[in-house]
């Protein structure tokens, strides 16, 4: 990153919440459920599947953590009622990890029960290091009890991926596989973006090469490229994998995978905690962060 990109996240938060709002479109649905509904359609219309979040996450409060969990149920029925080519994708610090393992286990569990009664799939998100071992703990145990409608997410930079990715394989785990984007220490992670890169490839190798569903999500064209050579000498079918991009992120890379003719999921957020994602959205993309410090300085809103 260039010193002055540097400068440029370190000042964010010196950005006004109102012009960091209107970035924020771009990258969120909406505050509320019906919004969401409404850019899930759009998108499915143009053949793209979704992935439906609320957006929040650690969370250290019961009470909340109950809210968040009892909205999950209205959104797989708008799923279901509106008929949208969509699953659900759910953090476990949304639901109580930082609090209690076992409390956030009772709710996750809840809602697996729910999306399986509906036909539907959860993605279980991956976090910073300090929630990895504990939720694919989660995972396994929910699988261990019977549910197939659950997947795990691993990130190219950590270090333990490959093993992770070794011993999930073997249970044929759902995956999806991405960079990563919390900062680490390099003990646990990869700093430099060609060791990232390379570990993506070879993470994605292992996966396909076991035979294990994978959710490719990049918007990094040289990985499209790499991902397209490995799909085409696994010799797989457009059924036994998927690309997956964030909602307003890339848009003609994503046009461009859709005509090659592979399947592409959009995650697709919605609520009211949008500004820390938003926020996330902009530091790993410093060029739209400047357009928002000039319209500070300009003193315009856009």
């Amino acid at each position: 990153m260039s010193l002055l990109n540097k400068l440029i996240v370190t000042t964010l938060p010196l950005v006004p919440k109102f012009i960091v709002g209107k970035f924020s479109k771009r990258y969120i649905a909406g505050t509320t459920l019906a919004e969401a509904v409404r850019v899930i359609k759009e998108h499915n219309s143009k053949g793209m599947m979704a992935t439906l979040d609320i957006l929040g996450e650690d969370v250290f409060e019961r009470p909340a953590a109950e809210a968040l969990r009892a909205e999950w149920p209205r959104v797989l029925d708008a799923i279901r009622n509106q008929g949208l080519d969509s699953n659900i994708s759910i953090k476990p610090s949304q639901l109580g990890l930082r609090i209690d393992r076992e409390f956030c286990y009772k709710n996750f569990k809840s809602i697996v029960e729910e999306a399986a009664a509906r036909k539907n799939f959860v993605r279980i998100d991956m976090e910073d290091s300090t929630t990895t071992s504990d939720t694919l703990a989660m995972y396994r145990r929910l699988k261990a009890e019977g549910f197939s409608n659950v997947g795990v997410v691993l990130q190219a930079y950590m270090r333990r991926s490959e093993e992770d990715v070794k011993s999930l394989a073997k249970e044929k785990a759902n995956f999806r596989l991405c960079k990563g984007i919390y900062i680490e220490p390099a003990s646990v992670a990869f700093q430099g973006s060609d060791e990232v890169r390379n570990n993506f490839v070879r993470l994605l190798r292992l996966m396909l090469d076991q035979g294990s569903y994978v959710g490719i999500a990049t918007h990094d064209e040289w990985l499209v490229d790499e991902a397209y050579s490995l799909i085409q000498t696994s010799g797989l079918k457009p059924d036994q994998y998927e690309f997956q991009m964030l909602l307003g992120v890339r848009e003609g890379l994503r046009d461009s995978i859709l005509k090659r003719g592979h399947r592409l999921r959009v995650y697709v957020p919605y609520g009211d905690q949008w500004y820390a994602y938003s926020v996330r959205r902009l530091k790993e993309n410093p060029q739209i962060a400047g357009y928002a410090l000039k319209a500070l300085f300009r003193g315009n809103h856009y």
